[in-house]
């Protein structure tokens, strides 16, 4: 794990139209919904002023910590002042200190393992519960053998 200091990310999207939770798998039927939206309205063409490929997926509003409901959005990195097409939404990644973790594998499994291993250690790493992300930049593109850096806001 490495500590480092972000600048705010503005992010243009799309959002889970209600909160998620990790109970009963939940989140990984929402998420994963989230995502085939995502891929099969092609949302990533849509976005305008993109300031690169990486698709950031974001949990955020948390209602407590990792067992409570919270929002999840899907993603991509813009200038702060970019209009938001119709029918997607904007988030804001507030700066300050994240954890990083890279996540090693074939994918979705490696992200999961990843989640479960920071989740047993919760006690231990900090965690603000601001806004946690995960970023699916080039390295992610082999499904069988990726990488994915997830990002852990910190007190």
């Amino acid at each position: 794990m490495k500590l480092t200091e972000l600048q705010e990310i503005t992010l243009i999207g799309l959002s889970l139209p209600e909160k998620t939770t990790n109970e009963n798998n939940q989140a990984q039927k929402d998420c994963g919904q989230l995502w085939e939206r995502f891929q099969s309205e092609d949302c990533i063409s849509n976005i305008p002023n993109k300031l690169g490929d990486e698709v950031f997926a974001v949990y955020h509003d948390y209602e407590g910590d990792f067992t409570q409901p919270y929002s999840y959005f899907i993603g991509c990195k813009v200038p702060a002042e970019t209009e938001v097409p119709k029918g997607m939404d904007q988030l804001t990644i507030p700066e300050g200190k994240y954890q990083k973790i890279t996540a090693k594998g074939e994918i979705p499994d490696c992200v999961a393992n990843a989640w479960r291993e920071i989740w047993e250690k919760d006690g231990e790493l900090n965690r603000k519960y601001l806004a946690d992300f995960e970023v699916y930049g080039s390295k992610s593109q082999d499904w069988d053998n990726a990488e994915v850096d997830i990002y852990l806001s910190t007190k």
